[in-house]
């Protein structure tokens, strides 16, 4: 069941967000979420009308998507970039692609004109699972991300909605 995320599921998200980013090139960031961050983040968001979505079954966080600004400035209003995570177990089978679907259609209804992917040139999976949502690559920036001791490329992707 996807629903919108609480401060409840801020343990869940933290244990799939923090395993992406202890073991994986997914995301440049190497600085774990913690629990009361996340808590903070999910309310801005839901407080400023963008959507952090959670598909929970038996109260377990499998995946969760979120969206914000893609970059500051009343001229990007309606140009945002997101984020989806699943837990390891949950990848394969469909969920990733219902969140994205859910949170596109979220930001839809904010007149959102498009959304932005922010994928690891490493993360080959992301890009192509993006590519199966109707995300074009619209720009690869060589070498911005560190991580691992190695610069990785970031490939933007988008989808107009």
């Amino acid at each position: 069941m996807i629903i919108e995320a609480g401060a409840r599921h801020a343990a869940g998200i933290a244990a799939i967000w923090n395993l992406v980013i202890r073991d994986s090139a997914m995301t440049f960031n190497p600085v774990e979420k913690d629990e009361n961050e996340l808590v903070r983040m999910i309310v801005g968001r839901t407080d400023a009308g963008y959507g952090f979505l959670v598909a929970e079954e038996a109260g377990e966080v499998l995946g969760f998507v979120t969206y914000a600004q893609f970059r500051g400035g009343a001229g990007y209003a309606r140009t945002m970039e997101h984020t989806v995570m699943l837990a390891e177990d949950a990848r394969g089978k469909g969920l990733g692609a219902a969140l994205l679907t859910a949170v596109e259609a979220h930001a839809r209804a904010r007149e959102v004109h498009s959304m932005i992917a922010g994928v690891s040139g490493e993360n080959q999976a992301g890009i192509a699972f993006h590519a199966r949502q109707g995300y074009s690559e619209v720009a690869r920036v060589p070498e911005v991300g560190w991580k691992f001791g190695r610069w990785m490329d970031l490939v933007l992707m988008q989808k107009f909605l």
